[in-house]
């Protein structure tokens, strides 16, 4: 009877702990389907901004002096093709050229009237003075300065001095250039040919269309993933003390816990964007406007950013990159397979110093929370000072209007990686 007693016990531990494997297992399941996901549209919308920041960016727009020199082109072209002299400026005209001719009809009468000391001028001063009346002479200027304005407003004229003045203004520009126009156009054609679209407006707007729509998933996601961590939690604050559950349901949390830190530490964390969205300048009359120019984009991960500081050619950016790795990457991974063997393995293995050391006391050096206030200061630290650089850059005058906005933010990553410390601290109890 005491025999058929502990099987049947021996019976229901073993199905209350493949019971609860089963469940566990369909929940790290989920968890991991949803941070493959995760990975995999985050790094598809980190590829798509760089995409969007290179199309706009600042260097292919208000910094490329081609652009400047077409913009530019234009306008004056337009104002040279519709120049027409009003009825005001023919008046000023017609005064100014009356004003020249009564000045050069007196400069030739002093000229003459000056003493001549030899004959043949003297001679020329007699003709002058007995065929030349000044004062007729000035009394004609109005009907010569007339028909001089009217031969400068013939539409012929006019027509010729436009063609002059577009080939003079053509020839100077064409001195005017760098080397952006071409990068820019090589750069569209490859990403217009990669989207299927062929103009910047349609890129634009198909890539932010596309971007809004990731960002609405990656975030269902993430918390789709926390969700599966807090029912693993769920389960573990009530059974963690019922001895014949305790082993299976600790291995599965910690296994909960590494698929947190894997995807928090490849998904990006935090994203700079900081653009120039719209400029316009007034000049001749018109309107000369640039919009929607990234000044900075940087869409990074936590290992992305100890991979950029190992890349860095000074020692103490390879050292903090280095220290990232260890002791926020491999020492928590290390501990949590420690844990594992701890509890799996015969005393021998169990109890050998190593794992009794990375279990119990590695604790300390595991900087996986540190890390989270690292990167929240670091975000706050860098948004307020985006935020007042950008601000120095909004101007609002006559003639000059400038924009800019900041979309710095976390990144659904830095939610996956305070879940999984948030994890840890509960599993240490």
């Amino acid at each position: 009877m005491k025999t058929e007693t502990q099987y049947q016990k021996n019976k229901n531990t073993l199905l209350s702990q493949l019971l609860l494997i089963l469940v566990m297992a369909l929940l790290l399941s989920a968890e991991s389907y949803f941070g493959y996901k995760l990975y995999t549209l985050s790094a598809q919308q980190e590829q798509l901004k760089e995409d969007y920041s290179t199309a706009n960016s600042i260097t292919f727009g208000v910094f490329s002096l081609d652009l400047w020199r077409d913009k530019l082109s234009n306008i004056v072209t337009q104002k040279i093709k519709s120049f027409k002299v009003t009825k005001e400026q023919k008046t000023e005209l017609r005064e100014e050229v009356e004003r020249q001719l009564h000045g050069m009809i007196d400069q030739v009468v002093d000229q003459f009237n000056k003493p001549q000391k030899s004959l043949g001028d003297k001679l020329k001063k007699f003709a002058f003075k007995q065929l030349v009346e000044p004062k007729e002479l000035h009394q004609q200027v109005p009907s010569f300065a007339q028909i001089i304005v009217n031969r400068i407003n013939a539409p012929r004229t006019i027509k010729k001095l436009k063609g002059i003045a577009n080939t003079e203004f053509n020839e100077l520009a064409e001195q005017i250039y760098d080397s952006t126009a071409t990068a820019h156009s090589k750069v569209s054609s490859h990403l217009f040919k990669k989207y299927k679209v062929n103009s910047i407006s349609t890129f634009n707007s198909s890539l932010e269309t596309q971007l809004a729509e990731i960002r609405k998933t990656t975030y269902k996601y993430a918390y789709a993933m926390l969700g599966c961590a807090f029912a693993a939690i769920c389960l573990w604050l009530p059974l963690r003390k019922k001895q014949h559950l305790h082993t299976p349901l600790f291995l599965m949390s910690l296994l909960f816990a590494l698929a947190l830190l894997i995807v928090g530490a490849t998904v990006s964390i935090i994203e700079v964007d900081a653009r120039l969205s719209t400029l316009e300048l007034h000049l001749l009359g018109e309107k000369l406007a640039f919009t929607n120019q990234v000044l900075f984009f940087q869409s990074k991960s936590i290992l992305g950013i100890a991979q950029v500081l190992i890349q860095q050619p000074k020692p103490d950016s390879i050292t903090v990159g280095i220290l990232i790795i260890v002791f926020v990457l491999i020492l928590p991974i290390l501990r949590m397979t420690a844990r594992g063997i701890h509890l799996l393995c015969k005393p021998p293995i169990a109890e050998n110093k190593v794992t009794r050391y990375l279990t119990f006391e590695a604790g300390k050096w595991d900087m996986a929370d540190v890390m989270v206030v690292g990167i929240l200061m670091t975000y706050i630290g860098l948004n307020g000072i985006l935020q007042s650089q950008l601000g120095g850059l909004n101007m609002k005058t006559e003639t000059l209007v400038t924009t800019t906005v900041n979309y710095t933010s976390l990144q659904p990553g830095y939610i996956i990686f305070v879940g999984y410390v948030i994890l840890t601290i509960l599993l240490s109890y």
